[in-house]
């Protein structure tokens, strides 16, 4: 062979592996028997063993979770439904309530996709891979929220209720948040303007209004009181095959005191301590704090 063509081929066999290495890999094929998925490197990744919550061990969210199953209800039977936000108090259950929508609804072919918010920009395409399945796929952001200078909400706004491309009749969206409209508020946002006689209501608040908006389903979540508190700490240790007692009811308080505040995440914190410890431990534990 000419040395000339034989360099040129080593040359181009080179220059191929680069480019090779600098193509994304090729996305393994959608397990679709599995119940839930997360969107990872272009593809949904099955989840072997997803975290599901008992609806029943939640306390202080009956209402909501009231309403979350109804529209669920109504998504699965092929009736209308809305996209949920879930906002509110840090730990009151926000995501527990729709991770518990699977070991609830599965069987009826609910299935859940989890979405980071780095890659809202994906939602049309996990809309279009799924179009033509017969499950009901939801797709789970949690703890949303954008910057002010942050543009990753254009996709969600597209995809909730603001393109052109008919909305996929078996995919919501259900995100949960600590901030009512998702985006930052100061209190220069709902500065009032006189022109002309006529008051004219801050630009930034309806544009900050507008994603939040898009949310047919508004679930809000609130502190816990102690009683609140103290049922959820019964609840988890029920679970865990353990008596709510006197000893356990005052470890309980002692536990949230030390954490500056009551919710039902500090509840299960609490619960998962007790149930690891030993009689002789959880009487110690007391006794320190006498």
């Amino acid at each position: 062979m000419d040395p000339r063509l034989q360099a040129f081929l080593e040359r181009a066999e080179s220059l191929m592996a680069r480019l090779e290495a600098m193509l994304p890999p090729v996305p393994a094929a959608i397990d679709w028997a599995a119940t839930a998925f997360v969107w990872r490197r272009g593809t949904l990744e099955a989840i072997d063993q997803p975290h599901v919550v008992d609806a029943e061990r939640l306390c202080a969210v009956e209402a909501q979770r009231r309403q979350l199953f109804d529209n669920t209800r109504q998504f699965l039977k092929g009736k209308p439904a809305n996209h949920v936000l879930l906002s509110g108090a840090r730990g009151t259950g926000k995501s527990s309530l729709v991770k518990s929508l699977l070991p609830a609804f599965a069987d009826k072919g609910l299935r859940l996709i989890e979405l980071d918010k780095s890659d809202l920009g994906a939602l049309p395409d996990i809309a279009a891979r799924v179009a033509d399945r017969p499950e009901r796929f939801i797709v789970f952001c949690d703890d949303l929220a954008f910057d002010e200078e942050d543009d990753a909400f254009k996709a969600l706004k597209v995809i909730l209720d603001g393109g052109l491309r008919r909305r996929a009749a078996n995919l919501l969206v259900c995100a949960t948040s600590n901030r009512r409209h998702l985006l930052p508020e100061y209190h220069a946002d709902n500065k009032v303007r006189l022109e002309g006689g006529e008051l004219h209501p801050s630009e930034a608040v309806e544009s900050k209004v507008s994603l939040s908006d898009r949310f047919g389903l508004w679930l809000s979540f609130y502190p816990f009181d102690q009683d609140a508190y103290l049922a959820a700490a019964a609840s988890w240790l029920d679970a865990f095959g353990l008596d709510f007692d006197d000893s356990a009811r005052r470890a309980a308080l002692l536990w949230s005191q030390t954490r500056g505040g009551r919710s039902g995440r500090v509840a299960w914190q609490f619960a998962c301590d007790w149930a690891g410890k030993t009689p002789k431990q959880r009487k110690a534990s007391l006794h320190f704090h006498d």
